[in-house]
């Protein structure tokens, strides 16, 4: 069988093939999987997405209409899929359920120093032979206060990287993590966390209930030199009320590896287009907010762990049987 695999970047192409070979054939596209790609996939009953691919109602119902009947997504993260639409199609579909915690908490923290010690102004400026200080002095985070807005793996394993820093921890999370508390976290309401911390990381999922979690009004609570950092979910973040309060010059440091409009952006190159988003186009130029495109998983020890899972899935699915990773089970209900 041949399977058709959209979002695929160059470096992950041969690690995608050599995952399947002597299993099935696979058609690797960088292109992302949406209403316009959606066509492509005719005659594939197994089709695989990445994190940034429509699976919309109109997307599935494409698929459907042209043999897909299972949809293996790349990704921990399914907020891009109607599973109600996928369910009453009889579509199966699975996710990567986990995979490298270090690999995102990592980069988090890469984000975190990259603006308080200004390292990309400081990159761009050496690169032109110019050695000023100006405008450089970051701050110590050794004694400081770190917020932690979800304490899963990844968030357990950044508080574990913020606890060798040395500094006071803080988190929130509907269910409290025993090894964050044994670091010494205290656990409190939203709101406390956002007027006491100095640095603030988010990974929770992407819910109804956490959409928008960091709002105007979160925003506004937040100290003006206070850093905050998401490498989780774009529309965990109100952009326009970020911009807003960047525009009134606060804030030690934004970064951002993810964007709620990110679908049909990150993973593009637009280099050479108008830019249309001007919501984005705002964001990037603050001297104080640094911004990735959706990169925070990419390690070759993540990405592997991912491609493996994704194997795995396409195999259980052909046998009938489903697991931890199935969000949609096959239409008989194995």
């Amino acid at each position: 069988m041949e399977i058709l695999a959209f979002g695929v970047p160059s470096e992950e192409k041969p690690l995608l093939e050599k995952a399947f070979a002597g299993q099935h054939e696979v058609r690797c596209l960088e292109v992302v999987l949406d209403e316009d790609t959606a066509p492509i996939a005719a005659g594939y009953e197994v089709v695989s997405s990445s994190v940034n691919g429509d699976l919309g109602g109109r997307v599935l119902r494409a698929l459907a209409g042209g043999g897909t009947k299972m949809i293996a997504q790349r990704s921990t993260g399914f907020n891009n899929i109607d599973l109600d639409v996928a369910r009453r199609l009889g579509l199966t579909v699975s996710r990567v359920s986990s995979y490298s915690p270090y690999a995102v908490a990592e980069f988090a923290w890469a984000l975190a120093l990259a603006v308080d010690r200004r390292i990309v102004r400081a990159s761009r400026r050496t690169r032109d032979f110019d050695f000023r200080l100006t405008g450089l002095m970051g701050r110590d985070l050794h004694g400081r206060t770190a917020a932690v807005l979800g304490t899963g793996r990844i968030g357990e394993a950044f508080t574990r990287i913020a606890h060798g820093f040395g500094m006071n921890l803080l988190g929130w999370d509907a269910v409290e993590n025993p090894a964050c508390l044994h670091l010494g976290m205290k656990y409190t309401d939203k709101d406390d966390l956002f007027a006491s911390a100095d640095l603030i990381s988010l990974h929770v999922p992407l819910l109804d209930d956490t959409h928008h979690l960091v709002d105007a009004v979160a925003l506004r609570m937040m100290k003006d030199d206070a850093i905050l950092v998401n490498t989780s979910r774009g529309g965990l973040v109100d952009t326009d009320a970020l911009v807003t309060e960047l525009r009134a010059g606060r804030f030690t440091g934004v970064g951002l590896d993810v964007y709620e409009a990110e679908a049909g952006i990150f993973h593009t190159d637009r280099s050479l287009e108008p830019v249309q988003d001007d919501t984005l186009a705002r964001l990037i130029t603050f001297p104080n907010v640094v911004v990735t495109s959706h990169q925070a998983y990419y390690t070759h020890d993540a990405v592997g762990q991912i491609i493996d899972a994704t194997v795995r899935n396409v195999t259980d699915y052909l046998a009938g049987r489903t697991s931890e990773n199935t969000l949609c089970p096959a239409p008989d209900g194995t």
